[in-house]
């Protein structure tokens, strides 16, 4: 059985957020993959998608894993999940950079290890 977990998933929620990162895809893209780079992973790509009439989705593929995110601006709230191979430090380094960002009323995480059992 390996000593390490294979990942950390981090599941975040974000309740009572600003409008601005809930609203504009740009700065929300811009947010996670900054995250990201600060936490030491490697942002590969990153796919949004803008929501009629609010409310955005969006991907930040890191070499590490994965950056996902849904937005209800209407409820103001985000729900965010973070995975990483490897390092445990760098989800929790990419979690404590986008509460300082989205600078939440409330939040609560999850984390949960990822991989073989056996």
């Amino acid at each position: 059985m390996p000593s390490q977990a294979l990942g950390t998933h981090i599941l975040l929620e974000l309740n009572n957020c600003p409008d601005d990162l809930l609203l504009n895809q740009e700065h929300l893209e811009s947010v996670l993959s900054n995250s990201a780079t600060q936490a030491g992973a490697t942002v590969i790509k990153s796919v949004f998608h803008q929501f009629s009439p609010h409310g955005l989705s969006g991907v930040v593929v890191i070499a590490e894993s994965h950056i996902t995110v849904h937005t209800w601006p209407e409820h103001n709230y985000a729900a965010i999940d973070i995975f990483t191979c490897g390092d445990p430090n760098i989800a929790q380094r990419i979690q404590d950079q986008i509460i300082k960002e989205f600078t939440p009323a409330t939040h609560t995480t999850q984390t949960i290890t990822r991989g073989p059992t056996q």
